[in-house]
């Protein structure tokens, strides 16, 4: 089996805690276009993994002291190949939940990529809050890939269980994992090969 055939885990991080959030729908068409390439997706979903606001990061914790939820995300974190981030729009900006959840650690991001999917009610898409995720992404140490998967008008883009009205949202999609995996599996050869520090 080649490097690229082989299936990568990948984190479905989403950053919505509204009861009538749109998001879910966009989570649940990554994590199925992630599963149909064979690829390991868990959605780590802020209504189901509720994390109280940020106090003490996961590495301010002794070594075996952490929440027992913080202690499954860093495992989690720690063993997959990237990240997908699904973030809506909050007034130009990044949502509080989604902010609060990546907030929580650190190195656990390290040397693994990242990809934006984004989306809003209205016709841009949520690339606004795309941009300011990237600073943030880049910080944490899990870079953003260059393109975005931008989703607009997300109530009529997808449904309720994430199947795109559109078949230009699922090529859209499918265009933009590519591009992530290509930068997963680079890193990930990197990784098996020792990091810089």
């Amino acid at each position: 089996m080649t490097t690229e055939s082989k299936p990568l885990s990948i984190a479905v991080l989403l950053g919505t805690v509204r009861h009538e959030r749109m998001g879910i729908r966009a989570a649940r068409l990554v994590v199925k276009s992630l599963e149909a390439r064979g690829h390991e997706a868990v959605l780590v979903d802020p209504m189901k993994t509720p994390l109280p606001l940020l106090d003490r990061m996961y590495k301010e914790y002794d070594a075996g002291t952490a929440p027992e939820l913080l202690e499954t995300l860093a495992t989690l974190y720690r063993r997959v190949d990237g990240f997908l981030i699904i973030s809506a729009e909050y007034n130009h900006g990044i949502p509080p939940a989604m902010k609060n959840l990546l907030d929580h650690f650190l190195e656990e991001y390290f040397w693994r990529p990242s990809g934006i999917v984004c989306y809003s009610q209205g016709p841009f898409g949520g690339v606004r809050a795309a941009m300011a995720l990237r600073a943030t992404l880049a910080e944490l140490g899990m870079p953003s890939v260059p393109s975005l998967c931008p989703i607009p008008h997300i109530a009529t883009a997808l449904d309720e269980g994430g199947k795109p009205a559109d078949p230009r949202t699922q090529k859209s999609l499918d265009r933009f994992l590519s591009e992530f995996f290509w930068y997963a599996r680079a890193l990930k050869r990197e990784r098996d090969q020792g990091t810089p520090y």
